[in-house]
């Protein structure tokens, strides 16, 4: 059976939110040219709360969109059971934009690497930058290092990390690393 160690729950992540999203104003100023996309299906949940928390710091609203990667996944046509795709919402322009690209977890790296795929079709951005609440450092398999990281955590290649949002169903936000 599976066992699971809780590395980071709430107050933390509301610490961890609150100084990422400090990051993001020093680094973004007013936001006039920058967009967050949250990716699919997790990272939507972390991007809604980015999103709002800078709501409040900056009163600017920051363009929101989600991005479903996995039709670009390169294990796509590779897995016994198909992957169920998630939906793609992006109702503005990323063309010359600074796209701010947000998930849960970064592991491999293949993941980002699709992402970096789909937003191609919706245009060609000016920069694009990662923000990830956990770097599971020591797992990649593509040389992409996120920009902006709410907490490192070494994992083996055994384990997984889960993140429960309250968005999803679940009574708290919690972190676990799964043995």
């Amino acid at each position: 059976m599976a066992q699971k160690r809780l590395i980071l729950s709430s107050p933390l992540l509301e610490i961890m939110t609150s100084r990422l999203c400090q990051q993001l104003i020093e680094n973004h100023q007013d936001f006039a040219q920058s967009v967050i996309m949250g990716l699919q299906p997790r990272g939507i949940y972390f991007a809604e709360r980015v999103a709002s928390e800078l709501r409040t710091r900056t009163g600017r609203e920051i363009p929101l969109g989600h991005l479903d990667a996995t039709f670009y996944r390169d294990d796509f046509r590779r897995r016994d059971s198909p992957l169920v795709p998630n939906k793609t919402r992006i109702p503005f322009l990323i063309e010359n934009r600074n796209v701010i690209l947000i998930d849960d977890v970064v592991s491999t790296g293949r993941m980002v690497r699709a992402a970096l795929d789909a937003m191609t079709s919706f245009g060609r951005p000016a920069k694009v930058e990662l923000l990830v609440l956990i770097d599971r450092i020591y797992n990649r398999d593509l040389p992409i290092k996120p920009d902006y990281v709410g907490m490192k955590v070494n994992t083996l290649e055994s384990q997984r990390v889960l993140v429960e949002w309250r968005e999803q169903d679940f009574e708290a936000d919690r972190i676990w690393l799964v043995d």
